[in-house]
């Protein structure tokens, strides 16, 4: 007879905001090259035509910036599972680079914090290790996966047992 394995009491998935899909993207690069043409055209006018080459760069870099913008935000990702007595946290960065960080879920204590801006940070602590993690999702969803995290990982600690034999009782 072999033990199951325990289930997955939670898990989270991060993403950052997606930004722009494509036809947002064509839409952007339209208003700036469109934007980038016009104040071109006006320093030609005035006899300012050097200018033309850094208006271009300044287009050609806005754009490119966007683009890498999308291509990270497709990559970066970040999981938090609570399992088999082992709090995980997988995440990748916008190379596609992978780092796994493994807690145990009796002693992380988690805690998010306030910083004068007015943002906040979502910690794990365990004896002298830190974790930031929710650090690709916004406000509202930094506190949301607070209180589930927070949720999960108390039910973890005071687990409810339910024994027939001493219902009786």
């Amino acid at each position: 007879m072999t033990a199951q394995p325990d289930p997955v009491m939670f898990e989270a998935i991060c993403t950052p905001p997606p930004g722009l899909d494509r036809r947002g993207m064509v839409a952007v690069a339209a208003l700036v090259v469109g934007f980038s043409a016009l104040v071109g055209l006006l320093f030609t006018l005035i006899g300012a035509w050097p200018v033309l080459g850094f208006v271009g760069l300044e287009a050609g870099l806005v754009l490119a910036l966007l683009a890498l913008y999308r291509r990270g935000a497709r990559r970066a990702v970040e999981v938090l599972r609570l399992a088999e007595g082992r709090l995980v946290i997988q995440r990748s960065d916008w190379r596609g680079r992978w780092q796994e960080v493994v807690l145990d879920p009796y002693w992380a204590r988690l805690s998010l914090e306030e910083r004068p801006d007015g943002s906040s940070v979502l910690l794990l602590r365990q004896r002298r290790r830190t974790v930031e993690i929710g650090r690709l999702l916004d406000e509202e969803r930094r506190r949301d996966l607070a209180a589930a995290l927070g949720e999960a990982l108390r039910r973890y600690r005071e687990p409810v047992f339910d024994n027939p034999q001493l219902r009786d009782c």
